[in-house]
Order: structure tokens, then C-alpha cells, then sequence
């Protein structure tokens, strides 16, 4: 059995469980957080249900194109989503769990890779990756809030 390698991200935000899964569920506000800062997206397929499909395109700041490709394995709303990154490179599970919290909701990314030399040597720069992408999220939630 090959050795896996864990990464694990968690952030308190200041909404409801409901508002936080909804801005994954919802492709046009996933469009507007996902990814690194720099990064803007285009989804191309969002099948939110067990066995669909989710095709995300992230262009970086230099305009380089990022097609990838994941299938949804487990969703229970709000609680859980987890989908399967299978190309065009870190492929890994993603187990994203929604917690109540007094103070609003806390969101737990847990990425599952096989612990190849490649992905050791990433594990720090994914781990800031995902701060950026709760950085992102933070913002969007933030105005969203405003705009309603």
C-alpha cells in the first residue's frame, strides 16, 4: 500500500454553516475565491452530486492556464463535501467539513496524497495555498454580507 501524506487546513468564519457550504456549492461565487491569490477561474462543468464532475480553469497572474479535473464523491449538506483532484497534476482527496461554531462556522480542509518525493516537497507551499484560498473565501464572504 502506498504511504499517503496529509495536508490539513482550518478556519473559523464569521457565518452560518448554510452561507459557508453555499459558497462552494454555488459555481459563480466558487469562481470568485478559489485557489492562490493571483488566480482567476472559469468552471466549465459543476455536477454538485456524488459522481459528477467539477472542470475548473485557473489562470495565474502571468496568464499560464491550469485546467483541472475532480469528481465529487460525498456530499451531505451543509456538513460535507469531498471530491477526488484527479489531474493534470497533485492529485489527492479533499474531505472539506463544515462545523458549527458560536462565533460562526469552521471550515476543515483535510488533502490526501500519496507521499510521493514530489508532493513532500510541495506540502509546505500547498498548506499556504490553501491559507490563500481561505483569504479568498473570507473576502467573498465579506462582500456578499454587504451586498445583502
Amino acid at each position: 500500500m502506498t504511504e499517503k501524506m496529509k495536508v490539513f487546513n482550518e478556519r473559523l468564519f464569521s457565518v452560518d454553516r448554510e452561507t459557508l457550504f453555499q459558497a462552494f456549492a454555488d459555481p459563480k461565487t466558487l469562481e470568485q475565491w478559489w485557489g492562490p491569490h493571483g488566480f482567476t477561474n472559469t468552471i466549465t462543468a459543476f455536477d454538485f452530486r456524488p459522481g459528477g464532475t467539477w472542470n475548473i480553469t485557473m489562470t495565474a497572474s502571468d496568464g499560464t492556464d491550469f485546467h483541472n479535473v475532480s469528481t465529487f464523491r460525498h456530499i451531505t449538506a451543509p456538513e460535507t463535501i469531498v471530491f477526488e483532484h484527479h489531474e493534470p497534476m497533485h492529485v489527492y482527496t479533499m474531505d472539506m467539513n463544515f462545523v458549527r461554531d458560536p462565533a460562526g462556522t469552521t471550515l476543515r480542509w483535510r488533502m490526501v496524497f500519496d507521499a510521493t518525493e514530489e508532493n513532500l516537497h510541495l506540502k509546505k507551499f500547498i498548506a499556504a495555498a490553501n491559507e490563500q484560498n481561505f483569504d479568498r473565501l473570507d473576502a467573498v464572504l465579506n462582500e456578499l454580507a454587504k451586498s445583502s
